[in-house]
Protein backbone atom coordinates (compact mmCIF):
# COMPACT_ATOMS: atom_id res chain seq x y z
CA UNK A 1 0.00 0.00 0.00
CA UNK A 2 1.32 3.44 -0.68
CA UNK A 3 1.61 6.20 1.65
CA UNK A 4 -0.38 9.04 1.02
CA UNK A 5 0.79 12.51 1.23
CA UNK A 6 -0.39 16.21 1.37
CA UNK A 7 0.51 17.84 -1.60
CA UNK A 8 0.46 21.58 -2.21
CA UNK A 9 0.25 23.02 -5.42
CA UNK A 10 2.39 25.30 -7.18
CA UNK A 11 1.91 28.57 -5.28
CA UNK A 12 1.91 26.40 -2.16
CA UNK A 13 -2.13 26.25 -1.99
CA UNK A 14 -3.96 23.56 -0.55
CA UNK A 15 -4.89 20.39 -2.95
CA UNK A 16 -7.78 18.70 -3.01
CA UNK A 17 -7.34 14.84 -2.53
CA UNK A 18 -10.66 14.36 -4.76
CA UNK A 19 -12.23 17.40 -6.78
CA UNK A 20 -14.75 15.23 -7.88
CA UNK A 21 -16.34 13.72 -4.66
CA UNK A 22 -18.20 17.48 -3.31
CA UNK A 23 -15.61 18.09 -0.35
CA UNK A 24 -12.86 19.95 -0.02
CA UNK A 25 -10.16 18.06 2.23
CA UNK A 26 -6.63 17.02 2.04
CA UNK A 27 -5.22 13.97 1.44
CA UNK A 28 -4.53 14.14 5.63
CA UNK A 29 -8.12 15.26 5.95
CA UNK A 30 -9.57 12.58 4.36
CA UNK A 31 -7.76 9.66 6.13
CA UNK A 32 -8.69 11.31 9.22
CA UNK A 33 -12.58 11.53 8.09
CA UNK A 34 -12.12 7.60 6.90
CA UNK A 35 -10.15 6.93 10.08
CA UNK A 36 -13.19 8.34 12.19
CA UNK A 37 -16.20 6.58 9.90
CA UNK A 38 -14.30 3.10 10.43
CA UNK A 39 -13.90 4.04 14.34
CA UNK A 40 -17.58 3.58 14.36
CA UNK A 41 -18.02 0.81 12.33
CA UNK A 42 -15.77 -0.94 14.53
CA UNK A 43 -17.38 -0.24 18.18
CA UNK A 44 -20.48 -1.62 16.66
CA UNK A 45 -19.00 -4.58 15.54
CA UNK A 46 -16.70 -5.17 18.43
CA UNK A 47 -19.76 -4.53 21.01
CA UNK A 48 -21.84 -7.32 19.09
CA UNK A 49 -18.85 -10.00 18.57
CA UNK A 50 -18.02 -9.60 22.32
CA UNK A 51 -21.53 -10.00 23.32
CA UNK A 52 -21.95 -13.26 21.04
CA UNK A 53 -18.28 -14.49 22.02
CA UNK A 54 -19.51 -14.07 26.19
CA UNK A 55 -22.87 -15.63 25.24
CA UNK A 56 -21.27 -18.96 23.65
CA UNK A 57 -18.75 -19.17 25.90
CA UNK A 58 -21.58 -19.50 28.97
CA UNK A 59 -23.77 -22.39 26.71
CA UNK A 60 -20.99 -24.92 27.69
CA UNK A 61 -21.02 -24.08 31.47
CA UNK A 62 -24.93 -24.96 31.08
CA UNK A 63 -26.72 -27.58 32.49
CA UNK A 64 -28.79 -28.83 29.45
CA UNK A 65 -25.21 -28.36 27.06
CA UNK A 66 -24.07 -32.17 28.51
CA UNK A 67 -27.44 -33.44 26.67
CA UNK A 68 -26.78 -31.88 23.26
CA UNK A 69 -26.30 -34.52 20.19
CA UNK A 70 -22.58 -35.00 19.09
CA UNK A 71 -23.13 -32.70 15.85
CA UNK A 72 -24.31 -30.05 18.33
CA UNK A 73 -21.41 -29.73 20.24
CA UNK A 74 -19.03 -29.83 17.42
CA UNK A 75 -21.39 -27.12 15.70
CA UNK A 76 -21.14 -24.91 18.84
CA UNK A 77 -17.00 -25.47 19.19
CA UNK A 78 -17.11 -24.36 15.65
CA UNK A 79 -18.59 -21.44 16.61
CA UNK A 80 -16.69 -20.46 19.29
CA UNK A 81 -13.84 -20.97 17.45
CA UNK A 82 -15.32 -18.55 14.89
CA UNK A 83 -16.95 -16.22 17.23
CA UNK A 84 -13.12 -15.88 19.19
CA UNK A 85 -11.53 -15.10 15.70
CA UNK A 86 -14.27 -12.34 14.45
CA UNK A 87 -13.44 -10.82 17.98
CA UNK A 88 -9.74 -10.84 17.30
CA UNK A 89 -10.38 -9.52 13.97
CA UNK A 90 -12.95 -6.54 15.16
CA UNK A 91 -9.66 -5.53 17.84
CA UNK A 92 -6.77 -6.01 15.57
CA UNK A 93 -7.44 -2.20 13.78
CA UNK A 94 -6.39 -1.27 17.30
CA UNK A 95 -3.39 -2.90 17.68
CA UNK A 96 -2.29 -1.93 14.26
CA UNK A 97 -3.25 1.85 15.37
CA UNK A 98 -0.99 1.69 18.54
CA UNK A 99 1.91 -0.22 16.61
CA UNK A 100 1.66 2.44 14.07
CA UNK A 101 0.52 5.75 16.24
CA UNK A 102 2.71 8.39 15.35
CA UNK A 103 4.59 6.55 12.11
CA UNK A 104 2.95 8.61 9.18
CA UNK A 105 0.88 5.37 8.61
CA UNK A 106 -2.53 6.68 8.51
CA UNK A 107 -2.89 5.15 5.04
CA UNK A 108 -1.74 1.89 5.58
CA UNK A 109 -4.28 1.99 8.80
CA UNK A 110 -6.88 3.04 7.20
CA UNK A 111 -6.58 0.77 4.42
CA UNK A 112 -5.76 -2.02 6.88
CA UNK A 113 -8.65 -1.35 8.83
CA UNK A 114 -10.84 -1.66 6.07
CA UNK A 115 -9.67 -4.81 5.01
CA UNK A 116 -9.93 -6.44 8.61
CA UNK A 117 -13.65 -4.90 9.30
CA UNK A 118 -14.54 -6.43 6.03
CA UNK A 119 -13.21 -10.14 7.25
CA UNK A 120 -14.84 -9.71 10.85
CA UNK A 121 -18.07 -8.72 8.86
CA UNK A 122 -17.62 -12.16 6.96
CA UNK A 123 -16.64 -14.01 10.10
CA UNK A 124 -19.49 -12.58 12.04
CA UNK A 125 -22.47 -13.52 9.30
CA UNK A 126 -20.97 -16.83 9.87
CA UNK A 127 -21.23 -16.76 13.39
CA UNK A 128 -25.09 -15.77 12.87
CA UNK A 129 -26.27 -18.09 10.80
CA UNK A 130 -24.77 -20.72 12.68
CA UNK A 131 -26.16 -19.39 16.05
CA UNK A 132 -29.71 -19.66 13.97
CA UNK A 133 -28.58 -23.49 13.16
CA UNK A 134 -27.76 -24.18 16.40
CA UNK A 135 -30.70 -22.72 18.42
CA UNK A 136 -33.02 -24.32 16.19
CA UNK A 137 -31.25 -27.66 16.12
CA UNK A 138 -31.99 -28.26 19.83
CA UNK A 139 -35.35 -26.44 20.46
CA UNK A 140 -36.84 -27.82 16.60
CA UNK A 141 -34.54 -30.42 15.08
CA UNK A 142 -32.61 -31.03 12.58
CA UNK A 143 -35.01 -30.14 9.60
CA UNK A 144 -35.93 -26.86 10.73
CA UNK A 145 -32.50 -25.96 11.88
CA UNK A 146 -31.28 -26.17 7.85
CA UNK A 147 -34.28 -24.15 7.09
CA UNK A 148 -33.18 -21.68 9.50
CA UNK A 149 -29.90 -21.80 8.35
CA UNK A 150 -30.70 -20.96 5.03
CA UNK A 151 -33.24 -18.14 5.88
CA UNK A 152 -30.07 -16.15 7.93
CA UNK A 153 -27.61 -17.18 5.36
CA UNK A 154 -29.62 -15.68 2.50
CA UNK A 155 -30.41 -12.79 5.04
CA UNK A 156 -26.83 -12.11 6.10
CA UNK A 157 -25.38 -12.22 2.60
CA UNK A 158 -28.51 -9.70 1.07
CA UNK A 159 -28.48 -7.37 3.85
CA UNK A 160 -24.16 -6.87 4.57
CA UNK A 161 -23.05 -7.93 1.16
CA UNK A 162 -25.57 -7.75 -1.78
CA UNK A 163 -27.50 -4.90 -0.93
CA UNK A 164 -24.65 -2.68 -0.26
CA UNK A 165 -22.53 -3.97 -3.41
CA UNK A 166 -26.26 -2.88 -5.67
CA UNK A 167 -26.42 0.44 -3.74
CA UNK A 168 -22.18 1.32 -4.23
CA UNK A 169 -22.40 -0.20 -8.35
CA UNK A 170 -26.01 2.09 -8.02
CA UNK A 171 -23.73 5.07 -6.96
CA UNK A 172 -21.44 5.17 -9.94
CA UNK A 173 -18.37 5.85 -7.45
CA UNK A 174 -15.53 3.15 -6.43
Amino acid sequence: MRAVTDQAGPGGERVDADPDDGRDETATERLDRNWNALLQELRVVETGTQILTGFLLTVAFQPTFRGLAAPEKTLYLVLVALATSATVLALMPVALHRTLFRQRAMDRIVAWTDVLLRAALAVVGLVVVGVAVLVFSVAAGPALAAGAGVVALVGVAVAWFVAPGVLRARSGRR
